[in-house]
């Protein structure tokens, strides 16, 4: 996982943020038993899925062509003389 840059992109890093301000603000509001406060916090989740996919449309996350660097590090032979 460590070489395949799994989300460390702009899009991914927005999205997170986004997603994580959406929870902070459903739990608290649940707590104070403020359903609409905590379905206010749910669009906001549902909001930063969004963003992330929109920047990733922009060309602000992954490239697809990157997707599989970890199969393929794992894939190469050692050379001759390593492998007795």
């Amino acid at each position: 996982m460590a070489g395949s840059s799994h989300g460390h992109t702009p899009a991914a890093w927005t999205g997170v943020i986004i997603a994580f301000i959406g929870f902070c603000v459903a739990g608290a509001f649940m707590v104070m038993a403020q359903p609409l406060g905590f379905w206010a916090g749910m669009v906001i989740v549902a909001l930063g899925g969004v963003v992330g996919a929109i920047m990733r449309a922009m060309g602000l996350g992954q490239p697809k062509e990157n997707h599989g660097v970890a199969h393929a590090a794992a894939k190469t032979r050692e050379p001759a003389s390593a492998e007795s």
